[in-house]
């Protein structure tokens, strides 16, 4: 039917067709009934199988997460250990430097105090040495005195002028 150039059809989107919504209702029911029988058992479960995929592989990361955590604060405990360790050796070797500066110190005081007492020995072998060069030569001085003494008369006047030159020459050969 044509009427003033346009074309009407029967049944369009604004106006509804009872018969062809029954149908089309029917056959939804019909293609739901099918699919809940045969598609959606499958597709639930499948569905459920990678809900729980899911969820382990969140399980997973959490206890990845739990032992990095924990893998990281024993790192850091033996990182501390390691720093405290590391005072421990420093602070040992320092101890045992001051120690060894101590042990050097002291021996060499103590070469210093046996050089000394060595210097002071051999001084006082010197010493002894030239005083029993000097009694010796007292020793002869005196004999010799006592010859010229005795060779020259036992006149008092004269025994003390030779004792006297005697004195002299004990003083100036001091000198």
């Amino acid at each position: 039917m044509l009427t003033s150039g346009i074309i009407l059809l029967e049944g369009g989107l604004l106006n509804p067709n009872p018969g062809l919504i029954f149908w089309t209702a029917l056959t939804f029911l019909i293609v739901l009934l099918i699919l809940s029988k045969t598609a959606w058992g499958p597709i639930l479960s499948m569905l459920e199988e990678r809900s729980k995929g899911i969820q382990s592989a969140i399980d997973r990361a959490h206890n990845a997460k739990d032992e990095a955590e924990s893998i990281l604060k024993k790192n850091r405990e033996l990182l501390a250990r390691a720093d405290s360790e590391a005072d421990k050796i420093i602070r040992e070797a320092k101890e045992m430097a001051d120690k060894v500066r101590t042990e050097l110190t002291e021996k060499a005081q103590e070469e210093s105090r046996k050089m000394i007492a060595s210097a002071k020995e051999e001084i006082e072998q010197e010493k002894r040495r030239a005083l029993d060069v000097l009694r010796n030569e007292v020793a002869d001085m005196a004999v010799k005195g006592a010859e010229k003494i005795i060779r020259a008369t036992l006149d008092a006047d004269k025994q003390k002028a030779v004792v006297n030159d005697m004195i002299r020459e004990m003083a100036s050969n001091r000198n």
